[in-house]
């Protein structure tokens, strides 16, 4: 099976890594790195992955992975990226998201009337580009599994291979990786989290530059919306438009 793992600047390295170390180890896997170049790609906190291939030399992946990332908003402007997952992702056998790569799939208009999870800060950002968005940890729509914030991914991964695989492997892939969590704290949720853990929380996802990364992520949201309403304007004109030519009855 030939998997395609999306590459792009500031990705977070654990939504490729964890289902990486799940998804790589499938008996027919061939594994691919996909970036717009060929150039070595930087995640988000300093981790650096050296692609395989460009939209020019993988179209037609059998799976395509998705990792978010903590500065989600620049790659949904990546039209390289964004074509080459329109092009693509319908002809996958599988196509699957964690985190904030969600996104990418929403940008390409491949989530339309579909559900969808993703990292909690960026579920308004989702819901503002027209999908449904639940907080549930790991989410089957059709061929397309999505895995919320971050460390979801190695539970998405564990899903898929389930499906495609069967329990047995999936199963097997769990204890190979030792995936047996027991947290230390439990505030892996904001709604497990107290105040100021989520008030902290949200000053590491803003970084040294809040009021520039909240600009961001919320012009994002409010642009989203205004594309949303103007689609919505222009097929209602385009509706009257058809009617008022319709032969009127004599």
């Amino acid at each position: 099976m030939k998997i395609a793992y999306v590459l792009y600047p500031d990705f977070t390295a654990l939504d490729l890594i964890g289902p990486y170390e799940v998804i790589s180890r499938w008996p027919d896997a061939d594994v691919h790195f996909l970036a717009r170049s060929l150039d070595p790609v930087r995640c988000d906190c300093g981790l650096t992955v050296i692609p395989t291939d460009t939209p020019e030399t993988l179209a037609d992946p059998d799976l395509i992975v998705v990792p978010g990332s903590g500065n989600p908003v620049p790659v949904l402007s990546d039209e390289v990226l964004v074509n080459w997952l329109r092009e693509a992702a319908p002809g996958s056998k599988w196509t699957a998201s964690v985190c904030t790569g969600a996104g990418l799939y929403a940008t390409a208009g491949l989530l339309e009337g579909k559900v969808t999870t993703t990292h909690w800060g960026f579920r308004d950002n989702l819901k503002a580009m027209g999908v449904k968005v639940v907080e549930d940890r790991v989410v089957w729509q059709g061929n397309h599994i999505a895995g919320a914030g971050v460390s979801a991914g190695i539970d998405m991964a564990l899903a898929l291979t389930e499906r495609v695989h069967g329990r047995g492997l999936a199963k097997s892939l769990q204890l190979v990786i030792e995936y047996d969590p027991e947290p230390p704290l439990d505030s892996g949720s904001p709604a497990k989290a107290d105040a100021s853990t989520l008030r902290l929380a949200m000053r590491m996802l803003m970084g040294d530059h809040p009021f520039r990364f909240a600009a961001r992520v919320s012009g994002h949201a409010l642009s989203a919306r205004l594309r949303r309403a103007r689609r919505a304007l222009t097929g209602h004109q385009q509706e009257r438009g058809s009617d008022e030519q319709l032969p009127h009855p004599r």
